[in-house]
């Protein structure tokens, strides 16, 4: 195996990823890296050969690792990335923080990013992919971001910079978001509390919050309402497509398209990742057959998939 440059962080070869991930599935990565802090990260970089892919990975909450597993290095934050500081109507948050947790310590401080306690995940992913909910953005609260680049350096990137879309922004390959500063407006405290309260009791009664899942599976095919902006509130939602082209409930080997919320994959318990991409595939093209309309992935799927029975990966 190549060899990588000794960081100060814990790099480990070969890492199963499934555990990681919140679907459970997945093979192993070359190597796993969890940097001590943004200079060992930046010196690992600057130092790491070009020519190997570099994956940055969240809390794995919207991901599909395929069963072969990743022929990169996985970088993940942890420890050291999660801090969460509040100034004003400004929230400073590690990348590593969990999107809920950085809502409630808002809301304590008078912040209001609410819009971010049910969605999974953490706040390094919530720019990358601009997540949103109940109509509001990230790019809606954004202010700068600190990033490191393939090549090790240290960059603020602004919103211009990324280019915020419909679930979707222009950060490189490779490219490691650290930090990130968000606004938010004023409100009372109790009052964001108990908006928050709301939001999980709606979403508790919606969405199949028991199960193993990886969020919503597919994009709205809204994308963009009529003046071009973020949309996620027209009536057309993927639930609604997938539930007319009758794939509520739908299966294959451990995978299902949920009954309580049909845009909602699960791992039942024993599904490969083969199947919970094979599944999805199967909805695509069904839901095209059924009424023309492509649905686009949510959820990343990254990795090569399982060698052939007597093959030696």
């Amino acid at each position: 195996m190549t060899q990588l440059p000794t960081p100060r962080g814990k790099l480990t070869p070969d890492r199963p990823l499934a555990d990681l991930t919140w679907l459970r599935v997945g093979g192993p990565a070359d190597w796993l890296f969890q940097p001590a802090d943004e200079d060992d990260l930046a010196a690992f970089l600057r130092a790491l050969d070009p020519a190997i892919p570099v994956f940055p990975m969240g809390v794995g909450s919207n991901l599909i690792v395929r069963d072969g597993g990743l022929r990169a290095v996985v970088i993940r934050l942890g420890r050291g990335f999660n801090t969460i500081e509040t100034d004003g109507d400004h929230v400073t948050a590690g990348a590593a923080a969990l999107d809920a947790h950085v809502a409630k310590r808002a809301a304590q401080a008078g912040i209001d990013l609410t819009f971010l306690r049910t969605i999974p995940g953490a706040i390094g992913g919530a720019v990358r992919m601009n997540a949103g909910c109940y109509g509001t953005y990230t790019a809606d609260a954004f202010v700068s971001a600190r990033a490191v680049t393939r090549a090790g350096e240290v960059v603020t990137l602004t919103a211009d910079d990324l280019d915020f879309r419909y679930r979707q922004t222009d950060l490189p390959e490779g490219w490691v978001i650290t930090q990130a500063v968000l606004r938010g407006p004023m409100g009372d405290p109790a009052a964001l509390e108990a908006r928050m309260t709301e939001q999980l009791a709606k979403r508790d009664e919606t969405q199949p919050t028991k199960d193993r899942t990886a969020g919503s599976t597919f994009r709205n095919p809204a994308g963009f309402s009529s003046t071009g902006q973020a949309d996620d509130t027209h009536d057309l939602k993927a639930w609604k497509v997938i539930d007319d082209a009758g794939l509520r409930g739908a299966r294959r080997g451990g995978a299902q398209m949920s009954e309580k919320h049909p845009n909602f994959l699960i791992n039942t318990g024993g599904a490969t990742a083969a199947d919970l991409e094979g599944l999805g595939e199967d909805v695509r093209k069904k839901v095209f057959q059924n009424s023309a309309i492509q649905l686009e992935w949510e959820i990343m799927r990254v990795g090569e998939p399982a060698p052939p029975e007597g093959d030696t990966p």
